[in-house]
């Protein structure tokens, strides 16, 4: 057999003197090199060659001068032959480590600068391709020339064809994993590059980068692992799922093999649990499939320490639904290393850009699920990151960080968290502080959160608190922290009803959407029917006089701006029938602060929350029929001072709101014929100025109101009262409204009926007269209407001095453009006394 492969050699070398003479010639053209080259080729692969020998002629004829060739041969095509012939002698031959010394110095040669310059990109492809052989052939004997290696790595991997670098990473991964005990002397070189190249644009190449840099770090210096961790972290990012996947891959390879990894684990278990909320499920599962393993491997280690836990263990009895409990050790490792990793991720939660903040938010939820009743020890720093993550303008990151604080709730005693969280409200609460207690209320479970109910509703109904801001996301804020309370505790809250509706009504009371005051009206009918109450009108009723007696404590210092003023007008309003129940506190309150001297602009609002009341009395402050009782309080102490004159719109428009109130108290007939005999004289010369008001409404009211007047007690006025009455009247025909004018009208013939039987009729000729004269002017105003009910005023005024108002139609009639009105005076002023005969 070897004289057989020894024949078999000599014969091949033979056959390969001519070509291998031709090519070794200084003087040699390229052409004559070129088929040098390809005899060469020819004589190699025409034939059926045994390893053995062409291992033999490989090493003896071929080796060196294809090397030499592929090294500085200045024609392309002579150096893609000698590449496709050594790669055929290192694939095919015995023993290709024998070519090491040669081949390896000119592969450095032609790819590491600075004389490396192969400016084919195929080429270079094919010798980092041809390096990859060798180490794929040789392994472990590389270790001598693990240099040369590096430094031909280092150039490659930063090379622009991109497959040259995908090569690179293979042949890095290659040489890794072949000479471990010696490849952590040069695997930090190999970093920079390796960090240079994993933001290339090919996602392929960022994937072999990343999956390079696990095995160079894994098999090298795990010091290394600092330098990465940023960029694989920026990886997570990667829009692209293969590159999630391989950064996923990576980190719990690490976690799982890597030598140093127990220094390693505050760093890295971030990156792999930030994976379990990747919106691809198999990167999720990748990632869930590692941390399994790691937590039971690290159980196996550390068995000693856990015995207890693993024996002893007990399961929580409040745990956040749907959610899968991790096991002994992933907790454990989270709980170690949590006081590491919070300071960082408290930083990032605040990052500039907004898919940080998302993906340190989710990680914070993981977190804490894992952490449990540990979180207790890191609250001050967790509540602070909270705050701040709450009140982001990203709604993922917000909710992200509502859940997590959900979790505080279920795993932290409330002794502890509330004692942290009521001092935020104490300094200046902000809305994220309000969403955070929400969410710990709405985790904790219902029994350990029930002795400290007290607490939080004294808390939430300090003035402090529920009245810091009119913002609408802060008082939101405040009814999700009711809303909580009440899906929690369920019938405990009727220990802090109160409270909890004095926050109701704040709420209500703000500026706000008709939205935030249906979900407010909707939680107080969710507070009633815990408390078996039929609607939220039980709850007024259980709490009216409380909440009046609340606000009446400091109405003597009200303005318009001061936010009790709204919350009175929300009770009183708001509680329908149920404030009829409590008008002491009513009437109190209304009658300090509708003084003359009080604020104008308060006045003005709690006026018309009067007169809203009014127009249905008997729906609201007088349901009980007790509100008759307190009529002279009302008319004398707060309608009566508020109808007098006073400069500028605001005063205008009081007087025209307590107009109405008045006008609301007789049109219901609340204020009957007996009081208003009792109040006449002091409100009569109020009323008659009202009817020289700018407003048309006011005067119309007050014209209204004198015809009650003149019904109910006309009879009795004297003649002073008499002539007042009627010359404002009269001035009135005038108006510019033409509801006004007609109001008068019905009231002049009112005043008449009224002078008909009074004592003083016969000292007021000369003003019937005079009224006589008016009204027939006003017969040929341009309003029909108008014509005819001057007419019918006018008939009603006949009866005092018919004689007295022929005289006046006939002298003229004639001047009139429509004296049909007259004739029709005439006639029935004839008819009248005939009747009479």
């Amino acid at each position: 057999m070897a004289a057989a492969a020894a024949e078999a050699a000599a014969e091949l070398s033979q056959a390969l003197s001519r070509p291998l003479s031709l090519l070794q010639q200084p003087d040699c053209g390229r052409a004559a090199r070129l088929r040098a080259l390809e005899d060469i080729r020819a004589q190699l692969q025409g034939r059926p060659v045994p390893g053995a020998v062409l291992q033999e002629v490989f090493a003896a004829r071929l080796l060196r001068p294809l090397s030499r060739c592929l090294a500085g041969d200045a024609a392309e095509r002579c150096r893609e032959l000698a590449l496709q012939l050594l790669r055929h002698g290192l694939s095919q031959g015995e023993r290709p480590c024998e070519a090491l010394p040669v081949l390896l110095p000119a592969l450095a040669q032609r790819l590491c600068p600075p004389q490396g310059a192969e400016p084919s990109e195929e080429l270079r492809l094919g010798l980092v391709q041809l390096l990859g052989l060798l180490l794929q052939r040789c392994g472990a004997s590389m270790a001598p020339y693990l240099g040369d290696i590096a430094r031909v790595l280092q150039a490659t991997l930063l090379d622009h064809y991109a497959e040259v670098r995908r090569q690179s990473c293979a042949c890095a991964v290659a040489c890794a994993r072949a000479m471990p005990e010696h490849f952590h002397l040069q695997s930090e070189s190999l970093i920079k590059p390796l960090m240079q190249t994993i933001s290339h644009q090919h996602y392929r190449v960022r994937v072999d980068v990343i999956q390079a840099t696990g095995a160079v770090i894994q098999f090298g210096n795990g010091k290394s692992v600092d330098d990465v961790l940023s960029h694989l972290a920026q990886r997570l990012f990667d829009e692209i799922p293969k590159v999630r996947h391989a950064v996923t891959a990576v980190i719990g390879e690490w976690l799982l093999h890597l030598r140093d990894r127990y220094s390693y684990f505050h760093k890295l278990i971030p990156l792999l649990l930030g994976s379990f909320t990747d919106e691809i499920p198999e990167n999720t599962k990748l990632a869930w499939t590692y941390w399994e393993k790691i937590g039971l491997q690290w159980e196996k280690e550390n068995e000693e320490d856990l015995k207890d836990k693993m024996d002893f263990s007990v399961s929580p009895s409040h745990y956040p639904k749907g959610g899968t409990r991790p096991g002994l050790g992933c907790r454990e490792l989270v709980s170690r290393n949590l006081s590491k990793i919070l300071p960082g991720l408290s930083h990032d939660i605040t990052d500039w850009l907004g898919s940080t903040r998302i993906k340190a938010s989710q990680l914070l939820y993981t977190l804490l699920l894992h952490a449990e009743d540990h979180i207790t020890q890191h609250m001050e720093l967790l509540l602070r990151t909270l705050y701040q993550a709450c009140s982001d303008e990203e709604s993922e990151v917000v909710k992200n960080s509502v859940k997590a604080a959900e979790l505080i709730g279920t795993f932290v005693s409330p002794k502890v968290s509330l004692k942290l969280i009521t001092p935020a409200f104490e300094q200046t609460p902000k809305a994220s502080c309000v969403m955070v207690l929400a969410a710990v209320i709405r985790g904790s479970p219902k029994k350990i959160l029930q002795p400290h109910v007290a607490q939080l509703g004294n808390t939430l109904s300090q003035a402090g608190v529920c009245q810091r801001s009119e913002e609408v996301f802060y008082m939101e804020q405040l009814l999700y922290c009711v809303q909580a309370l009440i899906e929690v505790c369920q019938e405990d809250c009727k220990e802090i009803s109160l409270q909890l509706m004095k926050v109701l009504v704040t709420i209500m009371a703000t500026p706000s959407s008709q939205d935030l005051k249906e979900k407010v009206e909707k939680t107080m009918s969710s507070l009633a029917a815990v408390q078996q109450l039929e609607s939220f009108h039980g709850l007024y009723k259980q709490h009216i006089i409380q909440l009046l007696e609340w606000l009446a404590v400091s109405c003597e210092g009200w303005s318009c701006y001061s936010p009790e003023v709204l919350q009175f007008e929300v009770i009183t309003t708001h509680s329908g029938s149920v404030i009829g129940e409590a008008l002491d506190d009513f009437v109190l309150v209304l009658r300090t602060c509708l003084q003359p001297n009080r604020d104008p602009q308060m006045r003005l609002k709690l006026f018309t929350v009067l007169s809203q009341l009014l127009q249905k009395g008997s729906e609201t402050i007088n349901s009980q029929g007790l509100f008759p009782s307190y009529l002279e309080t009302v008319i004398k102490d707060i309608l009566a001072p508020n109808l007098q004159w006073h400069a500028g719109r605001t005063a205008a428009a009081i007087r025209a709101t307590a107009v109405l109130c008045l006008w609301a108290l007789i049109h219901c007939e609340m204020l009957s014929p007996k009081e208003i005999l009792r109040v006449k004289d002091e409100l009569m010369p109020q009323i008659i100025a009202s009817m020289d008001e700018d407003s048309k409404i006011t005067r119309l009211m007050a014209c209204r109101i004198v015809d009650v007047f003149l019904k109910v007690c006309g009879r009795q006025f004297d003649a002073d009262k008499l002539k007042n009455t009627y010359t404002e009247v009269l001035k009135r025909l005038d108006d510019a409204s033409g509801e006004v004018r007609l109001a008068a009208a019905h009231t002049l013939a009112n005043w008449f009926k009224c002078l008909k039987d009074s004592d003083v009729k016969s000292s007021m000729e000369n003003h019937v007269e005079f009224l006589y004269q008016e009204l027939l002017v006003h017969l040929d105003d341009p309003d029909e209407n108008l014509q005819k009910a001057v007419l019918e005023v006018l008939k009603e005024g006949s009866i005092l001095y018919p004689d007295l108002l022929v005289r006046e139609i006939e002298g003229v009639v004639h001047k009139h453009q429509t004296p049909v009105y007259c004739n029709q005076l005439l006639h029935h002023i004839q008819s009248a006394k005939e009747s009479a005969l």
